[in-house]
């Protein structure tokens, strides 16, 4: 699974064989949780809240780039980085 972002110890990645709906999957710790990238809505898994809204405030600011890696990982192609929050 490739990580595509990294930030505050919260690691992004994306499955080049995964399903629709478009997601990305977010770790922390003993943590994962799958999140829409359309919507945004949490659709397995949990985040502590803080870590679940950094995700979410990270996913707004970079919505056209997780599409753009879906599409990478749909044609089984390496999705590009995408900038961290800071």
């Amino acid at each position: 699974m490739p990580t595509i972002s990294t930030f505050f110890g919260i690691l992004i990645s994306m499955y080049w064989r995964d399903h629709d709906p478009a997601h990305f999957h977010a770790r922390y710790g003993e943590f994962e949780a799958v999140i829409r990238i359309d919507t945004f809505q949490l659709m397995t898994g949990s985040l502590p809240q803080r870590v679940l809204a950094l995700v979410l405030e990270w996913a707004s600011a970079h919505r056209e780039e997780l599409n753009q890696d879906w599409q990478l990982c749909r044609a089984r192609a390496a999705p590009n980085p995408i900038a961290p929050l800071e």
